[in-house]
């Protein structure tokens, strides 16, 4: 069969069930307002939450360490790709998050897929909250462990799972969930999760790519937010390309846990380092997120303003004190509408539908950062205030 014949009709399809996927093409920097095709937009589908993307120190950062070092890394960590601004920002974010040592990883999609398959086999389990990000999911499936999903945020569910899996000697237990969820924006429990691990002898992960920066004390995270120690939670990943502006991910945790990725996690080993000056954006944005605590004091009042403006619109938002704010609107093709109409009003925000989210729970995710002012916070409700006779 034609390979063009073969494919159409699933594209099709998605066209029908107002599921289509489309890229815009960004014609300016990040932040609050952008433009594409030569019109500008108020933008509220970003993850750059503390307005920290196209900051001028980063930008300079960047531009010095690219005339030191190059622009490509040129080779994997492991062969002649790590260089010394590599190891200056390991060291720097595993002092950040407290832990004995850090690994950089390309993404955070490359970081959570290399953790678990190194860490799990066929003989093992791992355990995930059904609304983990797809890297989590994807990352449970290849390792070949005994895959199993539990309700979103109910540790009951995970204790009766974990209750049913007959421990063995040798074989590992794994828990993995996000920090903060990406498409609802609420918190793991973490310390109640913490307590049952332990008790049940399984490890606990979590991917904190949306706490960390804005969350806890100098933006160390959900684990800083809920004073979880690195015993409550022995692996933490972490990304760089939302709250710090840059690009690339981490994992934190003990020298026998980050010795064990180097030799084992596959994504890790063979594919090639970030280049060195993102890894100098990278430092230079870790002092930001520490010392410029105003930029979570802002954000916080920007949630505020947008949860009180929305509820009085009669709009349905999801339990989220965060950056992250959807609002619920149930069927795919509203939630395209919605997005469209507030875009005719020069607002940004993307229509969530499935599979990125469970059939009937479409949203618009809207996104907010340090670098937006109330009065653009003002004009996002305005725009709502005009569409909203399109969700019903």
């Amino acid at each position: 069969m034609n390979i063009d014949a073969a494919l159409t009709p699933a594209l099709e399809q998605r066209k029908k069930a107002h599921l289509y996927r489309e890229r815009r093409i960004l014609a300016t920097a990040q932040g609050p307002e952008i433009k594409l095709a030569g019109k500008s937009y108020l933008n509220f589908c970003s993850n750059d939450y503390l307005g920290l993307a196209n900051h001028p120190e980063l930008v300079k950062s960047f531009k010095q360490a690219a005339d030191e070092y190059g622009v490509g890394s040129g080779a994997s960590h492991l062969v002649v790709g790590h260089s010394s601004v590599h190891h200056q920002l390991e060291e720097a974010l595993a002092e950040f998050v407290g832990r004995p040592k850090a690994l950089l990883f390309s993404s955070g999609y490359m970081a959570n897929l290399g953790v678990v398959t190194a860490l799990l086999g066929k003989n093992d389990s791992i355990f995930e909250d059904r609304l983990n990000h797809a890297s989590l999911l994807d990352a449970g499936i290849l390792c070949g462990a005994r895959f199993q999903r539990f309700r979103h945020n109910d540790v009951n569910d995970l204790k009766i799972k974990l209750g049913k899996q007959q421990s063995e000697a040798g074989r590992r237990k794994l828990v993995v969930v996000d920090g903060v969820f990406s498409m609802d924006g609420d918190l793991a429990p973490l310390p109640e999760l913490a307590a049952l691990c332990q008790q049940e002898d399984a490890w606990l992960m979590v991917d904190d790519a949306h706490g960390l920066g804005v969350l806890g004390e100098a933006g160390r995270g959900t684990l800083s937010h809920f004073k979880c120690s690195k015993d409550d939670v022995p692996v933490l990943m972490g990304t760089l390309g939302k709250s710090f502006g840059t690009a690339g991910a981490f994992v934190a945790g003990s020298e026998a846990l980050i010795d064990t990725l180097v030799q084992f996690a596959r994504t890790y080993i063979y594919t090639t380092a970030l280049p060195s000056a993102v890894a100098a954006a990278s430092l230079c944005s870790l002092e930001l997120v520490k010392n410029e605590t105003w930029r979570r004091e802002k954000l916080k009042v920007l949630i505020n303003q947008f949860r009180q403006g929305a509820k009085d619109l009669a709009y349905t938002l999801a339990d989220s004190a965060t950056a992250i704010q959807p609002i619920l609107v149930g069927e795919p093709a509203t939630a395209l509408a919605l997005s469209q109409a507030l875009q005719a009003e020069g607002i940004l925000i993307t229509a969530i539908r499935p599979p990125t989210v469970p059939k009937g729970t479409a949203r618009l995710r809207v996104t907010l950062s340090a670098a937006h002012s109330e009065d653009q916070v003002k004009q996002l409700l305005n725009a709502l205030e005009k569409v909203k006779t399109l969700k019903a």
